[in-house]
């Protein structure tokens, strides 16, 4: 399945994908959250959608109004847990050494949005950059797993741009998390798909360009450290819960490891997308 959800900021009603167009699921009653994943909410949809079938195929379920806007396709999980530099050609461009462990960070969970939403440059901000991620969504408590268990923990994978702050990230002392969870920073989707629709996720291309031209064009293949490792690595450190989000990390092309550097201005626009997870945009604006 691919699970949307739509409807204006902090109203969004659930929804899925059939055959490229978007249905509405509110009738069923839950939104896509810490409760939905842990108890047993993908297979209950799934009956859900099987019983609005109709007759001689496609769904009696509604369809979802042409331009709706789409909000993140998971509600806001307990915690954003973000890799650092997994990818080897994104660490050498910023001058960093591959680390011998993950880099593990949090973005805020205020900074999650929707996928097409604008990303708003923070107050005084003079390095707002991007990063084209896959994220995985748990989709059950896990603590202590095995890499070889993990993947049975995922509910399912999104398209996410990492935005970042590089001044606040680096040059403002402390951890990274000052650049990394400003509002409208994790925009995430456009939608949710559950594992069975993706088939090999080591070998996922993923792409970003800013006003038409190609900045970043990696390939997860070249992940570092790859998802069952990295969600047996971080349930070593902290419980994950049903509906929280690991960013797996971005491959080179950022404006930071740029020559001179690049950085986000109002009125770029900036598209990505991920085999199998979709593509979106994001307009830049000045904060107001």
């Amino acid at each position: 399945m691919k699970l949307i959800r739509h409807g204006s900021l902090g109203k969004e009603k659930t929804g899925i994908v059939l055959n490229d167009k978007y249905y509405d699921t509110s009738a069923f009653g839950q939104d896509y959250n810490e409760e939905f994943f842990g108890g047993g909410g993908l297979e209950k949809l799934q009956q859900f959608v099987t019983q609005h079938n109709a007759p001689g195929g496609g769904t009696k379920l509604p369809q979802v109004p042409a331009g709706a806007r789409l909000g993140s396709p998971v509600a806001r999980p307990s915690k954003i847990i973000c890799i650092g530099l997994n990818y080897a050609d994104h660490a050498k461009e910023t001058g960093a050494t591959p680390p011998p462990e993950p880099v593990i960070f949090m973005k805020a969970t205020t900074a999650l949005c929707g996928p097409a939403d604008d990303i708003v440059i923070p107050r005084n901000s003079k390095k707002t950059d991007w990063e084209v991620e896959l994220a995985v969504v748990i989709g059950k408590k896990a603590s202590y797993v095995t890499e070889a268990e993990a993947l049975g923990y995922v509910a399912g994978y999104c398209l996410h741009n990492d935005v970042s702050e590089r001044e606040f990230q680096i040059e403002r002392s402390g951890t990274w998390d000052k650049g990394k969870g400003c509002d409208t920073f994790a925009p995430l989707g456009p939608w949710m798909a559950t594992p069975d629709e993706m088939g090999n996720i080591d070998n996922l291309r993923l792409w970003l360009t800013v006003n038409g031209k190609t900045m970043q064009d990696g390939n997860t293949s070249n992940l570092i450290f790859r998802i069952p490792f990295l969600i047996a690595y971080t349930s070593q450190f902290m419980t994950l819960l049903p509906g929280d989000v690991i960013s797996t990390g971005t491959p080179a092309g950022v404006g930071l490891g740029m020559n001179p550097q690049v950085y986000l201005q109002p009125g770029d626009l900036v598209e990505l997308g991920i085999d199998g997870l979709g593509k979106t945009q994001q307009k830049v604006v000045a904060y107001s």
